[in-house]
């Protein structure tokens, strides 16, 4: 017996891709993003805002779905996801 229907195969779905973008004169430097991502996208850096706080930032982009929660999570509304949809060449 055949099944009725066939999984897509990988080459055939599109994948949504994020980019990450802080905001560094926003940014507080509390490690929400950081903590509740995921994928490991972020990590926390040495670098120093104008006010003082540590830094995120982005580790490896690759990682990125878009899932948002980062954005979402964030309370100084210091993060941006920006969607990609790459869709495989015919």
């Amino acid at each position: 017996m055949k099944p009725d229907r066939n999984p897509p195969a990988k080459t055939e779905k599109a994948t949504t891709r994020g980019n990450v973008r802080i905001n560094k004169e926003r940014c507080k430097g509390c490690g929400f993003c950081v903590e509740f991502c995921p994928r490991n996208v972020l990590k926390m850096s040495n670098e120093l805002n104008y006010k003082g706080y540590l830094l995120p930032l982005v580790e490896d982009s690759d990682k990125c779905h878009a899932c948002d929660y980062c954005e979402i999570i964030c309370p100084e509304f210091a993060i941006k996801v920006t969607r990609a949809t790459n869709t495989p060449d015919n």
